[in-house]
């Protein structure tokens, strides 16, 4: 079976909650035909055959329930979820999710993770690149790492889409050209700094979109250690083979390869980012892989994300 680890779906009830907790940008989402109506769905089902696509992993991302107050913070998380929950009970061959949690509140955060996977079936959570302007490596959310690797769970992560806090990306029309991959690139550094994969070896971190950067950054960040970061004990160019990396590349067969070269082939798992690729570009996202890699690892890459399910199941 061919599961997209990365596919967006979006309730327009979730998009109005988070319009009237102030969330400006969640508009940017609609008419994308990524909601839940029955024509959307019979869409992207057409699109996800046509593209010889079994089964997507949804999640909120980047609109996550990050909120300062922690009632509202919740209540989008538990609707996000129950929503989600609904989709998949209905449609189990189609579709699992990542659940959504109530960060930065951990209290809650682990609460609702519990929730999520022991009632509602979730096979991971998934979460933005930072919480609200702060690093996933901050301290702060240790808790959530712990209790995720105690559980061997999965920890899908996005780019926030706040540009990586640059006003050179903000104010140049680049906030997801060039700011998601930057995003994807600060957050998988930022946790191999902390030492973060190797602290939870249980824990399966998936990165989007190649982890940005990284494949071209990893033999660098090991030189640098040194004098910049002398009290890692884990070189990057190891640290990042414990993770994994969705395949989100827009078609370019090298960026794939730089991957598999740099991580090898079998941290590599099918993401699309739809629908921001779909139709002929849905289709490509499949096809591409075929291309860069030998038949043997491009039939790992694109089933790699059944087996993730079926580990979780078991």
């Amino acid at each position: 079976m061919r599961t997209d680890v990365h596919a967006h779906l979006w309730s327009e009830r979730y998009l109005r909650l988070l319009e009237s907790y102030g969330r400006p940008d969640a508009a940017a989402h609609r008419g994308l035909g990524a909601g839940d109506s029955p024509r959307e769905l019979d869409a992207r089902f057409t699109m996800n055959d046509a593209a010889g696509i079994d089964h997507q992993i949804l999640f909120v991302s980047p609109q996550g329930p990050y909120f300062a107050d922690a009632g509202r913070a919740v209540t989008a998380a538990r609707h996000a979820n129950d929503h989600y929950a609904g989709l998949v009970r209905d449609r189990p061959t189609r579709f699992s999710a990542f659940a959504a949690l109530p960060l930065p509140h951990l209290d809650q955060s682990l609460t609702e993770l519990a929730r999520a996977l022991d009632e509602l079936g979730m096979v991971g959570v998934g979460v933005t690149t930072d919480v609200l302007g702060r690093s996933l490596a901050d301290p702060a959310f240790t808790a959530l790492f712990e209790e995720l690797d105690r559980r061997g769970g999965v920890l899908s992560l996005h780019p926030s889409g706040h540009d990586a806090g640059s006003p050179l990306i903000a104010a140049h029309r680049m906030r997801w050209m060039v700011g998601a991959p930057t995003e994807d690139t600060i957050c998988a550094i930022h946790l191999i700094l902390e030492g973060i994969p190797r602290r939870f070896p249980r824990l399966r971190i998936i990165h989007a979109h190649l982890g940005g950067a990284l494949p071209m950054l990893l033999p660098r960040a090991d030189d640098h250690l040194p004098w910049e970061a002398p009290d890692v004990v884990e070189k990057p160019t190891e640290a990042a083979r414990r993770m994994w990396y969705d395949t989100v590349a827009h078609g370019h067969v090298p960026a794939v390869r730089a991957a598999a070269d740099s991580y090898g082939a079998d941290r590599l798992m099918l993401g699309t980012d739809f629908p921001y690729q779909s139709g002929q570009r849905l289709r490509r996202a499949v096809s591409f892989i075929e291309e860069a890699l030998p038949p043997e690892q491009a039939d790992e890459v694109l089933t790699a994300g059944s087996g993730l399910i079926r580990r979780i199941a078991a």
